[in-house]
């Protein structure tokens, strides 16, 4: 097993910042990850451009909505150069008032990181959903192992 050191560490804790303040319908925060020009493309296929614009997209979707909140396993962390990182996870969303996961939610989501300075900043972010059409085993299998995560989740 690879070693992780302490920039796939700075890596992981980004990712799993971004999910908190989605979970916490904290469009500022959330938006703060992001560099000035980077990319966002939404479980739905919306594409937001710069982090404002991101900021003011959620904004509206947290204002009328109460989301889902994500439970999520980082699959890996690959470094392209030193100031470029991919980010390859799986999530599950569980939604309000509820305890389980919903397996129609699940997604593969993407991270391309860039460094500027010593700081890492998200510069594309992809939410995909895990549909698996005529795979129904693997879909079932994600769910499983994101249920997994949850309730190790709920031990912390």
């Amino acid at each position: 097993m690879n070693e992780i050191n302490q920039e796939e560490i700075t890596v992981r804790l980004l990712y799993k910042n971004l999910l908190q303040y989605w979970n916490n319908a904290d469009a500022k925060g959330y938006a703060s990850l992001f560099a000035d020009d980077a990319n966002l493309i939404g479980f739905d296929g919306s594409q937001v451009n710069g982090s404002a614009e991101i900021e003011k997209h959620l904004a509206g979707i947290f204002a009328n909505h109460k989301t889902a909140s994500y439970i999520s396993i980082v699959r890996q962390v690959r470094f392209l150069s030193p100031e470029i990182v991919i980010l390859c996870a799986v999530a599950g969303m569980v939604p309000p008032g509820k305890t389980d996961i919903n397996p129609a939610t699940n997604a593969i989501q993407t991270a391309v990181l860039q460094k500027k300075g010593s700081a890492y900043q998200l510069a594309v972010f992809q939410n995909t959903p895990a549909a698996f059409h005529g795979r129904p085993e693997d879909a079932e299998n994600l769910t499983n192992e994101l249920r997994k995560a949850l309730e190790l989740a709920k031990d912390v």
